[in-house]
Formats: C-alpha cells, sequence, structure tokens
C-alpha cells in the first residue's frame, strides 16, 4: 500500500479550541498566516476536508493567489489542487460553496452514503469503498487512483484525531494563536482516544505576526503488520545509513535503526561499522544496546535490507540476533538477492518465529542504490 504524504494543518487557540460556538467562524490565524496557508495549498495535490467541516464553515477550499495559481499551471498541474471530503453517510449540502469553487473534487463514502451524494446531485466524483469508512483505503485510492503524492488536510477535528490515531499523519502544522476561547462545548482539535504512543518531534517554529507555527513529525513505530508514517521515516533513515558503509566486492552496504514503541531510537548501525570488515547492521546496532533493556520487548528494527538468515562470517544471523534479542518487529524495505546466498528468504525466518514482517517496497531503490556495484 501506498499513501500520500499527509500534512495535517490547523489554528488553535491558547487553550486548544478551533472555534467558538457562535454562528460566526473564530478567525484564529493572522492574515500572514492565511497567506502562509495558501501557499502551502498551492503546493500540495490535495486538500481534505471533513463533511463536518463544509457544514459548519461553508469554506471554498481554494489557493487564492492568482500568480501561485499560474505557477501550478506552468508546471503541468490543475489550476487548483483536487479537493477531497470524506462522509459516511453522504448527507451532504448541494449548495455548498465546496462544490462550486476550485477545480476537481471527490467524495469518499461509505456504498449507502454514495446512493445518498448522487440522488443529491453532489457535484464531484462519489467513491464509495464498501460498507465503512476506511483511511488506509482512500490515502490508497487517492495515491494509486488520483495520483495524489502530497494531502493537505484542513480538518475537523475528528479528520485529525483519526489520522493521528492510526499513524497516517506525517506531519503536523499547528498555528497558536492569541486567543482563549473558554467554552467547553467549543470544538477541539484532537477529540479522545487511543493515539499511538510517543511524543511527537517538533522539527520547526516560527512567529509570524501574532501567532506562532510549530512543525512536528511523529516518531512512534506502527504496531502489528501496518505501516505507520513514521515506519517510512525511520527507514528512510536505515537507507541513508547504508551510505556510511565502507564499499564491498563481498557484502551489502546495509543500515539499521532500533526504536522504542514511544519514538525513542535506542541504536543504529551500518554494515562494516568500526572497522570490523564483517559486521551487519542489525548486529552493530543490537549490540549498543542493554540485552536487559525491557523496551527491546516492543521495539521495531528497521533495515534497509532484509535481515540475513545465513551467515559465513559469525555463527548468528541478523535474523537469529533480532529473535533472541526479543523484538517483535521489523520493518524493511529490500529483499535480499542472490549474490552471495541463494533464498535467503530471513523475512521468512522472523516470520515463522511470530515477529511482524513490514516490507516498504517503495524504498527498495534507496535502498539498492549504494550497492549498484555488486547488483547492475
Amino acid at each position: 500500500m501506498s499513501y500520500p504524504y499527509v500534512l495535517l494543518s490547523a489554528a488553535v487557540s491558547l487553550d486548544g479550541y478551533l472555534d467558538d460556538t457562535t454562528s460566526e467562524r473564530l478567525l484564529l490565524s493572522s492574515p500572514a498566516d492565511f497567506d502562509r496557508v495558501d501557499e502551502v495549498r498551492a503546493s500540495v495535490d490535495a486538500i481534505l476536508i471533513g463533511a463536518g467541516t463544509i457544514r459548519a464553515d461553508n469554506p471554498r477550499l481554494l489557493v487564492n493567489s492568482a500568480d501561485r495559481r499560474a505557477a501550478r499551471v506552468a508546471a503541468g498541474k490543475p489550476e487548483y489542487p483536487l479537493k477531497v471530503t470524506v462522509s459516511g453517510s453522504g448527507d451532504l449540502d448541494p449548495a455548498a460553496n465546496f462544490w462550486h469553487t476550485g477545480g476537481e473534487k471527490t467524495v469518499y463514502t461509505t456504498e449507502k452514503g454514495a446512493e445518498r451524494a448522487r440522488a443529491l446531485g453532489i457535484a464531484a466524483d462519489v467513491v464509495p469503498l464498501g460498507p465503512e469508512l476506511d483511511w488506509r483505503r482512500i490515502l490508497t485510492h487517492l495515491h494509486d487512483e488520483r495520483g495524489v503524492r502530497r494531502l493537505m488536510v484542513e480538518g475537523g477535528g475528528t479528520v485529525h484525531t483519526q489520522l493521528l490515531q492510526q499513524g497516517l499523519a506525517d506531519e503536523l502544522q499547528l498555528v497558536l494563536a492569541p486567543l482563549l476561547v473558554g467554552d467547553p462545548d467549543a470544538p477541539r482539535l484532537f477529540g479522545p482516544g487511543a493515539y499511538q504512543g510517543g511524543r511527537l518531534r517538533l522539527t520547526d517554529t516560527r512567529r509570524i505576526q501574532d501567532v506562532v507555527l510549530m512543525r512536528y513529525e511523529p516518531t512512534a513505530p506502527g504496531t502489528g503488520p501496518l505501516p505507520s508514517a513514521a515506519d517510512r521515516r525511520w527507514l528512510a533513515l536505515a537507507c541513508d545509513l547504508a551510505a556510511e558503509c565502507p564499499p564491498s566486492q563481498t557484502a551489502f552496504s546495509v543500515g539499521a535503526v532500533v526504536v522504542a514503541a514511544d519514538g525513542t531510537e535506542l541504536a543504529r548501525g551500518h554494515s562494516r561499522e568500526a572497522g570490523d570488515p564483517v559486521v551487519h547492521a542489525e548486529e552493530a546496532a543490537l549490540a549498543k544496546i542493554d540485552p536487559a533493556d525491557p523496551r527491546l520487548a516492543t521495539a521495531t528494527v528497521y533495515s534497509s535490507l532484509e535481515p540475513c538468515a545465513r551467515r559465513a562470517s559469525r555463527p548468528a544471523p541478523c535474523a537469529r540476533l533480532i529473535l533472541d534479542a526479543g523484538v517483535r518487529r521489523v520493518v524493511t524495505a529490500w529483499q535480499e538477492p542472490d549474490t552471495f546466498v541463494t533464498a535467503a528468504d530471513g523475512n521468512g525466518l522472523l516470520a515463522a518465529e511470530g515477529v511482524d514482517v513490514v516490507v516498504l517496497p517503495e524504498y527498495v531503490e534507496r535502498a539498492r542504490v549504494v550497492n549498484r556495484h555488486l547488483t547492475g
């Protein structure tokens, strides 16, 4: 499954509210920040809001700058990004601004919701995804069928909550406004629920007139066989570490990272690290962690190449080292070719022992590029 890069965008009051309870929309951003949002809109392939936001705010959801729209056209893109909404019921107002401004629109809904939306005459491509809504199916359809590589999500709170809970948000751009709402009935950015554990990493802060923009990225690995946005980021790091390997004509260059369930990096390593000509990436990383560390039981190992199942240089292959360490989840990109070991299948060995093995084939090229001298 391939997903777009998912960027959550929101502005909140100092006490964490998206709006107040009056009939007028509460303007939280400054004029300069509204222009920044317009710039972000112009940079993405699609913008998504929930049906509740259409009902509450009746937004147009446009790129307002004529220069930015012209730049999109000059780059071979549509003048406006695709506008997307999600509604399980299909109960949507056909007169809403959303449908009558901008470019193409898509509604993701259920089978019953599609019947209602079509009966209402909604001016959009109505896509039913079965009896219930499923965010992974929505994101896969956007990526594979609509060519969306960057998706901006502008709300509301339910949509933001679900995407963050399911580990599908790559980035959160949060604007903090110098206002206090103080109304417990007002909508909040995030609702209650079981969030994936761990702190988000702050990557940037910026003052924009009287508001502050903060950018965060999730760090906690996924759970079980389903990939999260953080899984992709950690695997990309493992692929980058492979480039630090001293070149060899007899072994692959591989990078590995071990990450705790809360998103804490426990260790990293790469092949032939510290002058050891035969050490493997996973072996180098695990050697830096106390075997008694209780975090290993819920940690994830990220490796640019599947852990080896057989090796001549050391008694224990990396798949066995992972099992002995008690790690029960591995994310990898590239299945080991037959260059040195025929039918290696380290992933199969791990899976047979109950480890959740997640393969992200979209990172194969990043894992292969430093090994082209071996594979051609």
